[in-house]
């Protein structure tokens, strides 16, 4: 098991802060700031302090780390194609992969090359994942621009394609791959004064640790300002609830039950300025009787305010109108049957209305004494009117159809209606409102309450005109004029009453010894409670840092190193071994950081493993001054060399630009080490660096490892496009031929179209990449690579075939010469015309003639000078 296997095992059992903290130091060079501000408020949210951000946990995932290949043969990565929302880089492109030997991807600054070198990173589960992979930004983000990319590999002889999505694990047979970062060691001067190489994984323990003392001192520094001073709360001290509750102030307190404490009801401030002032009284019973006469006065008065209330309240009012409204139908109704029993004679108007019987009655009253032997209906045509005393004649008739209207039911039925309003109208607004405010009560009532007071005179205005709109209204038939009688002061009334009532029996309890000792006992309970309520505030901050403070407390023992430190031995016993200090030692040499060397001595403090790399350099020096960046770089490459071989696998391995700040002779060494290692497995290389680009053709050519070249470019459809072909400083003469024959196309094409224009500028660069590879034929085919620019030595053996003639300096000087006329564009200004195409394919002709003609030549040269020296050597 990896030692990254071993640690996602065991951060299984750790809290989720810890497994947090884990999975961003395996992504991150280094925790900042805002990761420990994260970690920090992890750590207190997992003890009860909440976080107002509301931050989650996010453990280390099994997608992060590696996997062991399943089966015995190695995966062989065969192409990264479809790349989706990366960056800007063109879709449907595929970029392959040689099965055996080097795989060299050259891309230069802005190709895309980034772009699937960030991709490699996340599907093979490398440890820097920092950087994070966008979608094009000239795209609209949608739920459909989640970076994605298909895998192309093979197990066995057995192809088939693995889907990557970012976001998802990824899939498990990518995790053989390994691929190179800066993080595969780590140099550091410790506090000894050594140098210590840390393999990749083990640094966590270190990491960890160091932010567990770094947390832990911000938890202890939280725990010093969380401190509470309870002296200010002394005067609260004593035998009350409230005295109790200070005296036992912790972080166990109940906040609610100061809450509850602290807040007095009107009822019990009443209460307590009642038993106040009962302790303060001389003589308690003499006031206690004055008080008690008060409260009955104003009892009496609610009963009063109570009586009028309710006389016009809203129910007796609805009644009243209830009541007029149904005796002007039962009017109405009668007025109809009037008519009813009308002769076809005239009636003078208002017959049958109210004045009318008012007249009726009363002569039906009088003709109980005037015709005393007769009924009123019985009276005759000879009989005399009892009004106008002459004879009735036909008025008797009427007299008698009259009584029978009369007794008709509709007039029963006004008469009963226009009762009913009376015994409900009369009372309510014949009878005078009065709260019977005399001015004894009013000063009494001031003295009380000022307010109250001037309430119960405005109700009992507010009932008056309240009376007087019921009469408008009942007069007019309009309710709306109606006025409310306002807010009843009843119940303020009441209440005084009690209050006044509850001061009058404090007042007698308050005259007896075993009574007042009661009541003081009471004040001091109500006065600490409201003492209590000026001060809540801040002994509710202080309940809330003591239990901060028990909160932080319970953080600590989660800070202890111990079992990192056990952990970090534990691993480190496993993966640690003479073997790999050898291993470490060889790559080492390999890489020119010979002066290096590595000891198995161990130990574990306070999670950090270290394994020494002793200097033999002054100790006093800084890691600065001792180890230059390069000299970093060629460790990290070493120690990723040196675990990789010990691994047991034999996955493809993937470098990112791996000569980063490395000068050419380290760049020299680092080519041939992966040409060698190409010999063992399958090795992938993304370089921006032409250099070492030809430097790895011609390592892998000498150590006869087979080698597949391509580039990435940018073109019209986008970033990131797969060219089998290498830039125009990769390529060799011959290939430069070719490189340049593509141009001649291009401007025999513009030629015909009549551009011509475009057809010089196509001449011009044609000549101008021709007079490079003029240049580049001069090293490479007439002096064999004998001497090549950058690099150090000079291939010495290489003479055998070096032969320079007269001839080839004439045809270098007169190749050079022609292409420097037109690649420096003199031709405008000498007033020299291009070359046609057909020119321009007769020079280029004349260089591949001269490349065939010299490496025959040279070929046949070293033949004969190898055979010659062979036959010189046997003589000898």
């Amino acid at each position: 098991m990896t030692i990254l296997n071993e640690i996602f095992e065991w951060s299984k059992g750790l809290p989720p802060w810890q497994r947090d903290a884990i999975s961003r130091l395996l992504a991150k060079n280094a925790l900042d700031e805002q990761d420990e501000a994260d970690l920090l408020a992890l750590l207190k949210s997992a003890n009860g302090i909440p976080d107002p951000k509301g931050r989650i946990a996010k453990p280390l995932a099994a997608g992060q780390v590696p996997l062991p290949p399943a089966g015995a043969s190695a995966i062989v990565l065969q192409a990264v194609k479809d790349l989706q929302h990366v960056n800007a880089i063109a879709p449907h492109q595929s970029l392959g992969m040689g099965a055996t030997g080097l795989t060299i991807i050259y891309g230069s600054n802005g190709s895309g090359k980034s772009g699937y070198s960030r991709v490699l990173k996340r599907a093979c589960r490398a440890r820097d994942q920092q950087e994070d992979i966008h979608p094009d930004a000239n795209f609209a983000a949608s739920k459909s621009t989640t970076p994605q990319a298909t895998f192309v590999v093979s197990q066995g002889g057995v192809v088939s394609e693995l889907t990557w999505q970012q976001g998802v694990t990824p899939p498990a047979e990518l995790s053989s791959i390994a691929v190179f970062d800066a993080r595969c060691a780590k140099a550091y001067l410790d506090q000894e004064g050594d140098f210590a190489y840390v393999p990749y994984g083990l640094e966590v323990f270190a990491a960890l640790a160091t932010l567990c003392q770094r947390l832990e001192a911000k938890v202890s520094d939280e725990l010093l300002r969380a401190q509470v001073d309870i002296s200010a709360f002394a005067p609260l001290l004593g035998e009350t609830q409230v005295g109790k509750q200070i005296a036992a102030l912790s972080a166990k307190t109940k906040p609610e039950v100061i809450e509850s404490l602290a807040t007095l009801s009107d009822k019990e401030l009443a209460r307590r300025a009642e038993v106040e002032a009962s302790l303060k009284e001389g003589n308690p019973k003499e006031k206690a009787q004055q008080v008690r006469l008060r409260a009955q006065r104003f009892s009496a008065l609610a009963a009063k305010v109570a009586v009028e209330e309710e006389r016009l309240s809203e129910a007796a009012v609805t009644v009243v109108h209830q009541a007029a409204d149904a005796y002007r139908n039962a009017q109405v109704a009668a007025k109809i049957a009037a008519q009813l029993h009308t002769e076809g004679g005239k009636l003078l108007p208002g017959t049958g209305g109210e004045a009318w019987r008012d007249l009726y009655d009363a002569a039906k009253k009088f003709a109980v004494s005037a015709y005393p032997d007769k009924g009123f209906y019985e009276l005759t045509s000879d009989d005399a009117c009892l009004l106008c005393q002459q004879p009735l004649q036909a008025g008797a008739e009427r007299l008698r159809r009259f009584e029978a209207f009369v007794e008709a039911e509709a007039e029963k039925a006004r008469d009963g209606r226009r009762e009913d309003l009376r015994a409900v109208f009369v009372p309510m607004t014949k009878e005078v409102v009065t709260l019977g405010l005399d001015e004894a009560i009013r000063v009494e009532l001031r003295a009380e309450n000022e307010q109250l007071a001037s309430d119960v005179e405005a109700f009992e205005e507010a009932l008056i005109a309240r009376q007087k709109s019921v009469k408008d209204a009942a007069t007019a038939d309009d309710w709306s004029v109606v006025v409310s009688a306002g807010v009843s002061p009843r119940a303020a009334l009441s209440l005084l009453a009690e209050q006044l009532h509850s001061a009058a029996k404090a007042l007698d309890e308050a005259s007896d010894e075993k009574a007042r000792n009661a009541l003081q006992g009471e004040f001091n309970e109500l006065n600490a409670r409201m003492q209590l309520a000026v001060v809540k505030d801040s002994v509710l901050s202080a309940i809330n840092k003591l239990s901060v403070q028990s909160r932080l407390k319970g953080c600590l023992p989660h800070l202890k190193t111990r079992s990192i430190s056990t952990k970090a031995t534990e691993i480190a016993a496993q993966v640690v071994s003479k073997e790999l200090g050898e291993a470490l030692n060889r790559e080492f040499k390999s890489l020119g950081v010979s002066s290096l060397s590595v000891s198995s001595q161990s130990r574990s403090a306070r999670g950090k493993t270290l394994h020494r790399l002793r200097l033999e350099l002054p100790q006093a020096l800084s890691p600065s001054e001792i180890l230059s960046e390069g000299e970093q770089r060629a460790i990290a490459i070493g120690s990723f060399l040196a675990e990789v071989s010990l691994s047991g696998q034999t996955g493809a391995i993937v470098f990112d630009d791996p000569v980063c700040s490395l000068d050419h002779r380290r760049r020299e060494r680092v080519a041939k080490r992966l040409a060698d290692e190409a010999e063992k497995r399958q090795v992938i290389i993304l370089t921006h660096d032409i250099y070492f680009l030809n430097l790895l053709t011609e390592a892998a050519g000498r150590a006869g490892r087979p080698v597949v070249t391509q580039s990435l470019v940018r073109q019209a459809q986008g970033f990131g496009v797969a060219s089998p072909n290498l830039p125009f400083e990769g390529l060799s003469s011959s290939k430069r031929v070719g490189f340049i024959k593509t141009i001649h196309v291009e401007a025999v094409k513009a030629q015909k179209l009549g551009e011509e224009e475009a057809h010089h500028e196509l001449t011009v660069k044609a000549y101008y990449y021709l007079r490079l590879a003029w240049e580049r034929a001069v090293e490479e085919v007439l002096l064999r690579n004998v001497v090549l620019r950058f690099r150090k030595g000079v291939e010495t053996q290489r003479l055998s075939g070096v032969t320079v003639t007269d001839a080839d300096y004439a045809r270098v000087e007169a190749g050079m010469a022609k292409c420097s006329n037109y690649a420096h564009d003199k031709a405008q200004f000498g007033g020299v015309a291009v070359p046609d195409p057909d020119e321009l394919m007769s020079d280029l002709v004349e260089f591949e003639a001269f490349i065939k003609e010299v490496n025959e030549r040279s070929d046949k040269t070293s033949t004969s000078r190898k055979k010659g020296a062979s036959a010189a050597a046997a003589t000898a």
